[in-house]
């Protein structure tokens, strides 16, 4: 297939928060001034969202790790339960879920030509509203349909249509608050699969890889879609960005057409760049940042490289073509990259890029990870419950739940994992090991 289409937010964790301080000499009481700040602004941006809750792509911190631990992993022979089952049409976008709402977006089949937003009730996947608008099917080698993954922040939504269109909605009703074209409204050129990215949220910025001139990178106001900052001229790709701290300032690390771009999130300045140049301009992966490295990974033949961060520059620390993830990002854990190298699941060293172990059989899959285990989705509809353990692929529960295409991510939160293919077929798995209501 030649289709990117991940989506990229990402938010570092508490305990992450101090290891990334090492990027720069700093005083140690502005660092903790910083810190405290930034670990407030988290909080307060997931206050509506439980530890179990997964209010936005790659999960609470951004990293594609759920918190949730007490889930099982032992399943009959039948496989785990499946709660409900229903369609949101052609797409693959991912889920959020918060308490009892789940969100995700689709191409309805009674029109392909208007994209919709999905919440849907946990419980049963009864639909509790929906929000839909013109957006076109656009297949284009691959099935088409809505890409990027709603965001949930505190009483709202935040969701952008494969066209550029862009909306603020009431969380419980859906009703619209504000909505923006990136195209008409911010000058936005639209890559050639459309945009993919889920939108970004930092305090007050809503921040957006829009593509085109003067306006690469775009900060709003989260509240009332105003324009706070415009920058850079880059060409658009399909990763959101990735948030850091670099010489003790809050930064943005942007995987676009061009390459891998660093900005301020203040006012958009950039402060480094890493040219990196993929066929089609596909750079679909989120940026993964520990410490004073960041990891980039792209597919067409391209492969992953770890760069660390220096003063007003990016420099190599390795470069592999062992790791050519064509479009669902990796997971770091542990000292080790987990990801799918085009149809090959691999594990990864993070310090030197050293390949641990390959896993054929699942195609070209998609994963997060929760309590120590990878959650696979095989590009077959196969849910694949896996060690993540460098020492040897080990699998320990496997159920066929979906069929065509498997792309999007499994997502775990409140003991169900959610799983998508590409129609809009959505299935509902039990694994909280509580015994079905009577």
């Amino acid at each position: 297939m030649t289709v990117p289409f991940d989506k990229s937010p990402a938010v570092s964790n508490t305990d992450s928060v101090m290891a990334i301080f090492s990027v720069a000499p700093y005083s140690r009481p502005a660092a903790l001034a910083l810190a405290g700040s930034f670990i407030v602004s988290v909080t307060l941006m997931l206050a509506e969202a439980s530890a179990a809750d997964w209010p936005r792509w790659r999960g609470p911190d951004g990293d594609g790790i759920s918190k949730e631990t007490g889930w099982t992993s032992t399943w009959p022979a039948s496989g785990p339960r499946v709660l409900w089952r229903r369609n949101v049409g052609i797409g693959y976008s991912c889920f959020s879920v918060v308490g009892d709402h789940v969100f995700t977006m689709g191409n309805e089949s009674s029109d392909t030509n208007m994209g919709t937003v999905f919440c849907l009730n946990t419980e049963d996947g009864v639909t509790r509203w929906t929000h839909t608008y013109p957006s076109k099917l656009d297949p284009k080698f691959f099935d088409g349909g809505q890409l990027s993954t709603p965001t949930v922040d505190g009483d709202f939504v935040y969701v952008l249509g494969r066209q550029g269109q862009l909306f603020c909605l009431k969380r419980v009703t859906g009703a619209p608050v504000w909505s923006k074209d990136l195209v008409k409204d911010l000058g936005g050129v639209m890559p050639t699969w459309g945009y993919s990215a889920s939108p970004f949220i930092v305090d007050e910025k809503l921040i957006l890889d829009v593509g085109g001139k003067g306006a690469s990178a775009v900060a709003l106001n989260k509240t009332t879609g105003g324009v706070i900052w415009k920058a850079g001229d880059d060409i658009a790709s399909y990763s959101t960005p990735t948030l850091f701290t670099d010489r003790g300032l809050p930064a943005l690390a942007i995987f676009n057409g061009a390459g891998l771009v660093i900005r301020q999130l203040a006012d958009g300045k950039e402060t480094a760049r890493y040219p990196w140049k993929t066929s089609y301009d596909i750079n679909p992966t989120t940026p993964i940042v520990f410490g004073n490295r960041i990891f980039i990974s792209s597919g067409y033949g391209h492969g992953g490289a770890s760069v660390r961060i220096g003063e007003g520059a990016l420099f190599k620390m390795w470069e592999s073509k062992e790791i050519r993830t064509k479009m669902n990002s990796c997971i770091l854990w542990k000292g080790c990259l987990y990801g799918f190298d085009e149809k090959q699941l691999k594990c990864l060293e993070f310090a030197s890029g050293a390949v641990k172990w390959s896993q054929d059989g699942l195609g070209m899959g998609a994963l997060t990870l929760a309590d120590g285990k990878l959650l696979v989705m095989s590009e077959s509809g196969d849910l694949v419950i896996a060690d993540a353990d460098p020492g040897a692929y080990k699998e320990l529960a496997r159920t066929h739940v979906l069929s065509k295409t498997c792309w999007t991510c499994p997502i775990l939160a409140n003991g169900r994992i959610y799983c998508r293919n590409s129609a809009g077929d959505i299935a509902c798995v039990d694994v909280s090991g509580k015994p079905a209501s009577p």
